[in-house]
């Protein structure tokens, strides 16, 4: 009989704790063995909605002891977690394309250590349709990110810029440029166009526009390719949390299935 997967959380927030209580509530060859927090009193109080004690280790212990981490924290923390991870050989999972464009040399780090990092899909739900199109010839790609101001508020460039998004009546452009630009100036809040660039002709080449649009309640990202294999468009309206409305209801849910695919017997998509 094969040993469950050991499986650790790297951020006990809005995914964390979603994908957390699922493997609580028991994931076929899985088991949740450690939670970083950078919170340790919050996130105590967070497991306490467990049923099954869960150790609270530090980025290094969780490395060295997990087989797989899913890396849920905050963008600035992404070295603290990938790093050790990547080092011991173990797998991570991310939805932080931003931070992996941010710092390219972990994919170098995940080669040289045997180690793997898997992009989840997050609210990209496009993401095959671009893999397999990269494969021939892509000639544009672009998106434009629509969402309420909520969402964006928090955002590090509109907070430096004292940008003023509250009682917009109007949409309003708060970036044009390419989804590399977007990915360091908007971090947590474009993990969609960095995926997208890293799937497609890179980020460099993707064009993207973010509105803070008061007529949506929705996340929506409007995604356009056109290849020498297909051309096609998709627009996303993704729910957003309501512990943070720059976080998709389906975030969460594309990294628990992305942990299912490790043990999974069928997996449906490439």
């Amino acid at each position: 009989m094969s040993q469950d997967l050991k499986v650790g959380i790297a951020g006990f927030g809005t995914i964390g704790r979603v994908v957390a209580k699922a493997l609580d509530e028991g994931m076929e060859g899985l088991v949740l063995s450690g939670i970083v927090s950078g919170n340790e009193q919050k996130a105590r109080q967070a497991m306490q909605q467990l049923t099954k004690p869960v150790a609270l280790l530090n980025a290094n212990k969780l490395a060295s002891e997990a087989d797989v981490v899913v890396d849920c924290a905050p963008t600035a923390a992404f070295m603290d977690i990938a790093e050790p991870v990547l080092s011991a050989g173990k797998t991570l999972i991310t939805v932080s394309g931003a931070a992996i464009l941010q710092h390219p040399q972990v994919v170098e780090l995940a080669r040289r250590c045997h180690g793997r990092i898997i992009l989840a899909t997050g609210a990209f739900l496009g993401l095959d349709a671009v893999r397999a199109a990269a494969l021939g010839t892509i000639y544009s790609v672009s998106m434009v990110t629509r969402k309420p101001p909520t969402s964006l508020v928090k955002a590090k460039y509109i907070v430096e810029n004292q940008i003023e998004l509250q009682g917009l009546t109007q949409p309003l452009q708060v970036f044009k440029g390419s989804a590399a630009e977007g990915s360091r100036l908007f971090p947590s809040n474009v993990n969609v166009a960095a995926a997208l660039g890293l799937a497609g002709v890179g980020a460099d080449k993707t064009e993207l526009e973010i509105w803070a649009d008061p007529d949506k309640t929705r996340n929506t990202h409007t995604i356009r390719v056109d290849a020498d294999s297909a051309s096609f468009e998709m627009t996303i309206e993704n729910v957003p949390t309501v512990e943070n409305p720059g976080t998709g209801r389906i975030t969460a849910l594309s990294v628990i299935e992305a942990l299912r695919s490790l043990t999974s017997p069928l997996r449906v998509g490439s």
